[in-house]
């Protein structure tokens, strides 16, 4: 028996363990943050494919038997490889899941005009990956992206909650809502997003529902839980979290506070 898995290319996905914490406690969970070659973002997908596979590896070697991407670039550019070619390879018994088929799979149920947009990485808007996935579930629903490229950079530099940061904000709701009058959802396509929410709402007019993963996220996994007891009988339960980062220490856990809402302890790691 071992922990569950959790990936980010950097500190984004503590967004994600944070809720899935909060609605499975009683699970062990490993977090990694491959923040010495972050951020994947504008990466290809063979180099995020190939990044992606060896920490997933290191949580395989690590006893984790599932592993979560919370990393949108990553479930955009390297998950269905890893699960179609990698997995039957290296780990046939181990599963590996991502954060944008969850996201994807709730659109269409929030959304009353079938108009829904987009923000993301630029990596995960040229993938391409919301708008096919949505449209396997709800082909009626249209969707718009754009990438926010400022909206990273100010979170990791813990600005985003400064008056600086509300040009910023602005310009990019400003602009996807601009794409059509009748947006009525909003998917924050990248773990970071949810700090900025409350600028977010700030300046969204009224009616229109912001969707962000990390609930999404836990509840999927809790169902997917309860479909595969196979796997969920795999998994240890002591209630207990470990952090590790591929580059400082101390600079991964100044800024893991920020995203998981509370100090971790973490421990430097290589990967091949």
């Amino acid at each position: 028996m071992g922990p569950i898995g959790v990936f980010d290319s950097g500190y984004g996905g503590l967004t994600v363990l944070k809720e899935i914490v909060a609605d499975l406690p009683q699970y062990d969970y490993i977090y990694l943050g491959d923040n010495a070659r972050a951020p994947y973002g504008n990466r290809s997908f063979d180099t995020i494919h190939a990044y992606t596979l060896s920490c997933v590896q290191q949580l395989f070697d690590m006893g984790c038997p599932l592993v979560i991407l919370a990393c949108n670039t990553a479930s955009a550019k390297a998950l269905r490889t890893i699960q179609q070619k990698d997995l039957p390879r290296i780990a046939p018994d181990n599963r590996v899941l991502g954060v944008i088929r969850p996201t994807s799979e709730m659109v269409g149920t929030l959304t009353q005009t079938g108009e829904v947009g987009i923000l993301a990485t630029h990596g995960t808007v040229s993938s391409e990956s919301y708008p096919i996935e949505i449209s396997k579930f709800f082909p009626h629903v249209k969707t718009y992206q754009l990438s926010c490229p400022m909206w990273v950079p100010l979170i990791e530099n813990d600005e985003h909650e400064t008056e600086g940061a509300d040009y910023f904000v602005k310009k990019y709701i400003d602009k996807i809502l601009s794409e059509s009058d009748n947006i009525d959802t909003l998917v924050l396509g990248c773990t970071h997003y949810p700090l900025l929410m409350k600028k977010i709402r700030k300046f969204l007019p009224g009616g229109i529902t912001v969707l962000s993963q990390g609930k999404i996220v836990a509840h999927s996994l809790k169902d997917y839980l309860k479909r595969h007891p196979e796997m969920e009988t795999r998994l240890s339960k002591h209630a207990e979290q470990r952090f590790y980062t591929t580059d400082d220490p101390i600079i991964f856990d100044r800024m893991a506070e920020i995203f998981f809402g509370k100090a971790v302890s973490s421990e430097k790691i290589k990967t091949d």
